[in-house]
């Protein structure tokens, strides 16, 4: 099993460096202390992003040549660049996602989620549940996006299918066959991104204009609706399940003495969406007291390195505003930091005043469910109802969801690839 979700406090001890296998025998190192995996993004030449999107489960032929259909190709752009050009394209893309652009929707993603807000809250007054993911959150960053950047002509909920199947695809454990089910997904919407790539407005545009070619421009549109949406609707949805649980932070939000940002850069420390990232070792060199040769798979696990007890006052306590509370790496560091931070900050806080009011009086009918993933968390709901208010049937739009199969529920522990971790003192 890959690393579940942070639901509850991870009491087994690690060490600063453990070496574990995977689902299909390929060793790690996977690093857990805060010094060390910023050590590790801060230094690109020591250790290249080239594994980025190396599939975590290899994919056969079988899905490997419905990619070759679609002519999917995805060269180094963003996350997995580590050579010269990288630069140049990060800077056209943080351009599109300027602060002052950002701001600039502050006031039309507000009266959004408002309008959201009050549908929801009428609802639960009839007595229904909602789901806070799909009825608030999911689609939520990319209509922001789809304001800033300029997205492909396509329905919502086929850009966040392609979404979610890209985060399956590439770092999830999988069977043959759901590998050729997503890579078909995928694929095709691969081919909606070359075409908009070609003509579109926007980011897009301004990327042809400074002369990156096609594949360039596909590239950073998939790293966009991967990391732009479908991250942030993760983050969004698991730091209202955790506000559900924190009545006091919740009271401290509405007399004034709790601060709305202090709650986001929390909830990225505690909450964050993305759990892990990679890197390769390019030469021999030592992390710690470790040896790494060349070519290992470095697994930085960014959310137990925001629960490092040496950078923060009180590891698995929710405390806005306490000491360390702002050193969490959940948008990584160094040159691949993540260009969205600030959107993401601006969403999480409309979010938070606006929708937090609305978790006084609910309980929880299903908590977020998050499959088995290296890296992305991947929320699929969080369905609440107003206690005490009379029950009534579902209306159009909030469903009334079951509960997840037993099977499919995350213990609450986070394992790493279902194996004993060893020290990695040594080579």
């Amino acid at each position: 099993m890959l690393l579940r979700s942070w639901a509850e406090p991870v009491d087994a001890p690690w060490p600063d460096v453990a070496r574990v296998a995977d689902h299909v025998g390929v060793e790690h190192l996977v690093v857990t202390r805060h010094a060390l995996v910023r050590q590790v993004l801060a230094d690109p030449v020591t250790y290249r992003p080239d594994n980025a999107l190396d599939a975590v489960t290899p994919m056969p032929v079988a899905a490997l040549r419905i990619l070759a259909t679609h002519r999917f190709r995805l060269p180094p752009t963003l996350a997995n660049n580590g050579g010269p050009r990288h630069p140049a394209i990060r800077s056209v893309v943080a351009d599109a996602l300027h602060p002052a652009r950002v701001a600039a929707q502050r006031p039309w993603l507000t009266a959004l989620v408002s309008d959201r807000v009050a549908r929801l809250d009428a609802a639960l007054a009839a007595g229904r549940s909602v789901d806070l993911y799909a009825d608030l959150a999911a689609d939520l960053p990319l209509l922001v996006l789809a304001r800033l950047v300029e997205l492909p002509d396509a329905p919502v909920d086929a850009v966040t299918r392609f979404a979610r199947a890209a985060l399956e695809l590439f770092w999830a454990p999988l069977d043959a066959d759901r590998q050729q089910v997503l890579a078909a997904e995928v694929g095709r919407f691969h081919r909606v991104l070359r075409e908009f790539a070609a003509t579109g407005g926007g980011l897009a545009g301004d990327l042809r204009a400074a002369g990156h070619p096609p594949d360039v421009v596909v590239g950073a549109l998939f790293f966009l609706l991967v990391a732009g949406q479908e991250t942030t609707s993760q983050f969004l949805t698991l730091l209202l399940h955790r506000l559900a649980g924190e009545p006091a932070v919740r009271a401290g939000l509405r007399a004034g003495t709790v601060a709305v940002a202090d709650v986001v850069e929390e909830g990225l420390r505690l909450e964050p969406p993305i759990v892990t990232w990679r890197r390769v070792a390019a030469v021999d060199t030592t992390l710690g007291a470790t040896a790494v040769r060349a070519g290992t798979s470095v697994v930085l696990w960014l959310a137990r390195a925001g629960r490092d007890p040496a950078t923060v006052e009180a590891p698995y306590a929710f405390r806005p505003g306490q000491r360390g509370s702002r050193r969490h790496l959940a948008f990584g560091a160094g040159a691949h930091r993540c260009v969205g931070d600030q959107l993401a900050r601006m969403e999480a806080a409309v979010v938070v005043e606006r929708v937090v009011p609305l978790l006084d009086g609910v309980r929880v009918v299903r908590a977020p469910w998050c499959p088995d993933n290296l890296t992305f968390r991947m929320p699929d709901a969080f369905v609440v109802r107003r206690a005490g208010a009379p029950r009534a049937t579902a209306g159009p739009g909030l469903t009334e969801p079951s509960a997840a199969p037993a099977a499919k529920r995350s213990s609450g522990r986070a394992a790493l690839f279902g194996a004993e971790q060893r020290s990695g003192s040594s080579s």
